[in-house]
């Protein structure tokens, strides 16, 4: 327990430079008078920490000190490998090199286990190109300037203050401050038309983070397929969201967003889709297939 303890005080010096005894004890949730003890054990074990008295001391580690690779178990030094082969997705990013000095430190091989490419298929150089891009406008904090697709079809010019990428439901997505909103957006990377890194930076700030199931309104429906459409039930539903009956068809309860990406999601099943409820949803759905219908009839 005491080893454990030792190690978070070490990792916590290391992240945030510098800590008081209360501050520590608070993390730890042990006293402060356990917290000394535990710094005079980490001083006997030759971790060069020391405390300063005084309005702006603390507990220190002595500057240019790192951990000992020997700290890190073989797992851990393998998610490590792993972390750095991941990012290696584009062109443009190298990190065979990072990789081999790693392994070399670790007396390790990384496990080449999995590979991770976020391209389209035939698009992989307009891909990466956007990803870096954005990568590079995240790291260093430029605003950015993009021609969005939004889900009704319109084309927008906005600036933004690029946050976070992120991945989720199979697709990526940039988490930014949109300057012509003044609120935070969530931008699907696919549907970034254009896009322009512009030389005025921005302070930094966090995206926030929001509870699952709180990212927007949701309609519950019931949909029936025939068993010809496994491979789509499959790829759309998680498997608790299935029920299979006895001839083989399929029952899916789940939560959809709303909104036009509602309807289109139901559309692009044609024919193979049936919606048990709610009542509502099978009139709307009627209706835009008979605007479908009269346009292409015409």
């Amino acid at each position: 327990m005491q080893e454990s303890r030792l190690f978070k005080i070490v990792y916590y010096l290391l992240d945030k430079g510098q800590a008081t005894a209360p501050e520590l004890a608070e993390k730890l949730e042990v006293s402060v008078r356990t917290v000394y003890r535990d710094i005079d054990a980490l001083g006997e074990a030759g971790i060069p920490v020391y405390a300063e008295a005084g309005r702006n001391g603390g507990i220190h580690l002595m500057k240019g000190f790192v951990l000992d690779k020997s700290l890190l178990s073989r797992e851990e030094k393998q998610d490590i490998l792993a972390a750095v082969q991941s990012i290696n997705v584009t062109e443009n990013i190298d990190s065979s090199e990072t990789l081999q000095k790693l392994s070399a430190m670790f007396y390790d091989t990384p496990e080449n286990w999995f590979e991770v490419d976020f391209s389209r298929w035939g698009n992989k150089r307009a891909d990466n190109e956007k990803f870096e891009l954005l990568k590079s406008a995240v790291i260093h904090r430029k605003h950015i300037k993009i021609n969005y697709a939004g889900a009704g079809g319109e084309v927008s010019e906005r600036i933004v203050q690029p946050l976070k990428l992120a991945y989720k439901a199979k697709a990526w997505y940039l988490k930014a401050f949109c300057i012509q909103k003044q609120d935070y957006r969530i931008f699907k990377l696919n549907r970034i038309l254009k896009l322009e890194v512009l030389s005025e930076e921005f302070p930094y700030r966090t995206f926030p983070e929001e509870d699952e199931g709180s990212e927007g309104e949701y309609q519950q429906v019931k949909l029936r397929f025939p068993k010809e459409m496994a491979y789509r039930v499959y790829d759309e539903f998680d498997e608790t969201q299935v029920e299979r009956l006895e001839n083989g068809d399929f029952i899916v309860s789940a939560g959809i967003p709303e909104g036009t990406w509602l309807i289109s999601f139901l559309l692009s099943f044609g024919t193979q889709a049936e919606i048990i409820s709610p009542a509502w949803l099978k009139e709307v759905l009627a209706e835009q297939a008979l605007l479908i219908y009269k346009k292409y009839k015409t």
